[in-house]
């Protein structure tokens, strides 16, 4: 019994240590925050649409309920595509959403969502908080009153599921594919017609023969839709999105009436949310190529012709973007830049990605 009411005494204690630590600036800085947060996915996919869900959750619990998002599934409240353009009018306070579904509106956009054969989760992380991406975000994005904060980071994507074998580029001439950002106009460089779609409505699109092949997500997330169903090829590596990042949309009025109190709470748990969605994604993503393989899917890699080609097109791409877009131009230049500056680490401070197969030949 003693021991038992000094267990309850020693944790009523640090109980009410931390409601004192915590109530001060929570009562006197701490804005009451109820909003709903439109997603352009849905909340079950794995590390792609579960990350905000589980960033709402802690900030429920670290503000004791007074910043309380609220998540909607995809097309409840703005059509899924939709994000963006209801945070900058108004129509919504807040979104979560892949950035660069926006891009034809801000180009730019496109390259903090993805940039292909650019830099990978960790690298972006590192681009954006200590070599100038996160100010570039801010002069992307404030001019359209829209405040995006880095909310979720993720492995690159499978390069895409086909209906048919790629035996080389010639094969990708009037194919029906489904692409997003820089990546689709990449692809149309090799004669594609690029569509961009929803994710929940590509199984159906596959099935029907609608498309011929898709790109959406993580193998993981490709799995949760289906797609090894009614699509026998899966191609690797995701040279077109060598990470994938999601942002919370802020109404930029809205943002700037907020306390500095609750702006550093939600930026400071969305930062863990990048933690999150990128140990979520690599903690899964080798079991289920595995599972692929065993259900009959032929999963391949890309040869390194098709890489090269690959790259020609997307140089061919940047440089007509950048030439045609200054803001464009100057955030990939910063991108390519850090790229460059980082390369001799990441070239001989890493074991190389294959370096066990070679030891073990």
């Amino acid at each position: 019994m003693k021991t038992k009411m000094r267990k309850f005494l020693g944790t009523t204690a640090a109980t009410g240590a931390l409601a004192l630590m915590i109530a001060p600036g929570t009562a006197q800085a701490m804005d009451n925050i109820r909003w709903q947060i439109p997603m352009s996915f849905a909340s079950t996919l794995t590390a792609l649409g579960d990350t905000m869900p589980w960033v709402a959750d802690q900030l429920r619990a670290i503000s004791d309920g007074a910043i309380d998002l609220r998540i909607a599934e995809p097309g409840a409240v703005v059509p899924a595509l939709a994000i963006f353009e209801s945070v900058a009018d108004g129509s919504i306070d807040a979104g979560y959403s892949w950035m660069g579904y926006e891009w034809g509106t801000v180009p730019a956009a496109a390259l903090f969502g993805a940039t292909p054969f650019g830099l990978e989760s960790i690298e972006f992380m590192a681009w954006m908080n200590f070599h100038g991406g996160k100010d570039l975000l801010a002069e992307v994005f404030h001019p359209y009153n829209v405040h995006p904060i880095l909310c979720g980071t993720i492995s690159p994507e499978t390069a895409g599921w086909f209906r048919n074998e790629i035996t080389g580029p010639e094969d990708f001439e009037g194919m029906r594919f489904r692409a997003a950002g820089v990546g689709g106009e990449i692809m149309a460089e090799f004669g594609m017609s690029v569509t961009l779609l929803p994710g929940g409505e590509l199984y159906q699109a596959l099935e029907t023969g609608v498309l011929d092949g898709t790109e959406f997500s993580l193998p993981t997330v490709d799995e949760q839709l289906g797609f090894y169903q009614v699509a026998n090829y899966l191609y690797l590596p995701g040279w077109h999105q060598p990470s994938t990042n999601q942002y919370l949309y802020i109404n930029l009025d809205v943002w700037n009436g907020l306390a500095d109190q609750t702006k550093a709470v939600i930026e400071t748990t969305c930062m863990a949310g990048n933690s999150y969605a990128i140990a979520r994604a690599e903690a899964l993503q080798g079991a289920v190529i595995k599972s692929f393989q065993e259900r009959g899917t032929n999963v391949e890699t890309y040869s390194d012709e098709m890489i090269k080609g690959f790259y020609e097109a997307t140089k061919t791409v940047m440089e007509r973007r950048s030439g045609s877009d200054e803001m464009f131009g100057k955030v990939y230049s910063s991108m390519m830049e850090y790229q460059s500056d980082l390369r001799p680490w990441k070239e001989m401070g890493y074991l190389p990605r294959d370096w066990q197969s070679r030891v073990e030949e």
